[in-house]
């Protein structure tokens, strides 16, 4: 089964817990709530599994090749429930689902590769590798899909099995997701568990769990390092950003304004790697900001199920206080509203996509992740000026740098603080490529072979050399 058994409660009706559409604000369905007492059995089906799945890795390589076969076939089904618990537009849900088939088919055909190390002794040695174990996986709501294929499709293709924690936001697609790998994985290689705190904490510090990777925000990543330190598990943190766009002053505002603003508000921002503060050259700081403002004013602003909508809502009631508080925060602090400022009238979570000038560049929405559809706009009068700015947070996800001399965009960007630094363009990334934060934006590095060997340990042989 993909799923443990959930709690029960007195009269032997399963414990549950309500999930909302973030488009009405109305509970649509429900989970089930697990105790963290549970893990016991799901970690020891997990460890008992894991000697099968690591012997064959032959067999680990077919088994998700066809796993991402029947991911895709069950496109439409996996596509609407998305949308339907997490707010994005059905097209992104259509986008996120082919980026899950994509890892899996991708991971399937990876393999660690057997070195031997010469050194001029007369030893034979060879480092072999070998997979770690169970992996606790904990996966926020803003892509919870597309994270967790990002998580279990290298672990399992590393020979783990893997025990997926989604957010009680975001647990019914992953549930469906996991029930369909269900039928092409052994069983036990994959399993998910639902529910609220302690369960994912719990989780963490298990003794039986030998990798914790996370997704989400620094607080609850600090957390999560320390509960897997009881155990000594390995940890892989990926814990957002504060991504800024530097436009340097030959830029074609008209050219890059529609790149710019759906790099910072595709899924309603809720990206960790989306554009969230713009530095642009004083000169030119009024045009970027109507250019902004103008797209934010017509978007299309709608229940993710109606084809016409491009921007969905906040996932959750908690976000959307946060994103209302910082908005306000900002104007108590001098900012104006150039588009939005506010929350949408009528039901859901909507709030109004927000570009924001005048900003004191210490203003918590500048300093901190809004992750929402606001955006701040701060003029910059010397280039060391806005790479200080962009560079003046404690995170270091990734940033961006926009202008028509590439070669002076590049020596910009390769002065940003961050992991990964794009030109005239942002959060584009590939399967194969490292993806990592500096400081506070994470620990460890997930993507391509990096992902691979993330989940693997060194094995050493050394022999005489034969005479």
């Amino acid at each position: 089964m993909p799923t443990s058994e959930p709690d029960r409660v007195p009269g032997g009706r399963a414990a549950c817990f309500a999930v909302v559409d973030p488009a009405t604000g109305e509970t649509f369905d429900e989970a089930p709530d697990q105790h963290p007492d549970d893990l016991d059995a799901v970690v020891g089906r997990a460890h008992r599994a894991w000697h099968g799945w690591r012997a064959d890795p032959a067999a680990r390589t077919t088994a998700l090749r066809v796993a991402a076969d029947t991911v895709e076939k069950a496109g439409d089904d996996l596509a609407r429930l998305l949308t339907r618990e997490q707010g994005k537009p059905l097209a992104e849900s259509y986008a996120e689902i082919a980026r899950t088939v994509a890892r899996l088919r991708y991971f399937a055909d990876l393999a660690p590769r057997t070195r031997r190390i010469t050194d001029g002794r007369p030893v034979h040695s060879e480092i072999r590798w070998r997979s770690l174990g169970p992996v606790a996986a904990i996966v926020p709501w803003n892509f919870p899909l597309q994270l967790a294929a990002a998580k279990f499709a290298p672990a399992l293709a590393a020979g783990n099995t893997v025990v997926l924690k989604p957010s009680p936001f975001t647990p019914l697609a992953t549930r469906l997701l996991c029930s369909l790998l269900a039928t092409v994985l052994p069983e036990d290689v994959l399993t998910v568990v639902t529910g609220h705190e302690p369960l994912g904490a719990r989780l963490a510090s298990h003794p039986g769990i030998r990798h914790v990777t996370f997704t989400g925000s620094v607080p609850t990543g600090r957390s999560v390092a320390e509960a897997a330190a009881a155990p000594l598990a390995r940890v892989t943190l990926e814990l957002g950003g504060n991504d800024a766009a530097v436009l340097l002053d030959d830029v074609e505002v008209d050219r890059i304004a529609d790149r710019l603003f759906w790099a910072a508000f595709r899924n309603c921002g809720q990206v960790c790697m989306a554009v969230k503060r713009v530095y642009a050259p004083a000169r030119l700081h009024a045009e970027v900001v109507e250019a902004l403002a103008q797209r934010a004013r017509t978007v299309a602003v709608g229940p993710g199920l109606d084809p016409a909508t491009r921007l969905g809502p906040v996932n959750n009631a908690p976000q959307l206080a946060r994103v209302e508080r910082l908005t306000k925060q900002a104007a108590a602090d001098g900012a104006r509203a150039a588009a939005g400022g506010h929350r949408m009238d009528g039901p859901g979570y909507f709030f109004a996509p927000t570009i924001l000038t005048d900003v004191p560049p210490g203003s918590p929405v500048v300093t901190e992740e809004q992750f929402g559809p606001v955006l701040p706009v701060l003029p910059y009068r010397s280039l060391d000026e806005a790479v200080d700015a962009a560079n003046g947070t404690g995170f270091g996800l990734g940033g961006s740098v926009w202008g028509t001399d590439l070669d002076r965009a590049e020596a910009v960007a390769d002065r940003l603080e961050c992991g990964t630094a794009w030109i005239n363009h942002h959060a584009e990334t590939s399967l194969a490529q490292p993806f990592a934060g500096a400081r506070n934006s994470g620990v460890g590095v997930a993507g391509g072979l990096w992902g691979l060997y993330g989940n693997l340990r060194p094995f050493v042989v050394h022999r005489p050399q034969e005479p």
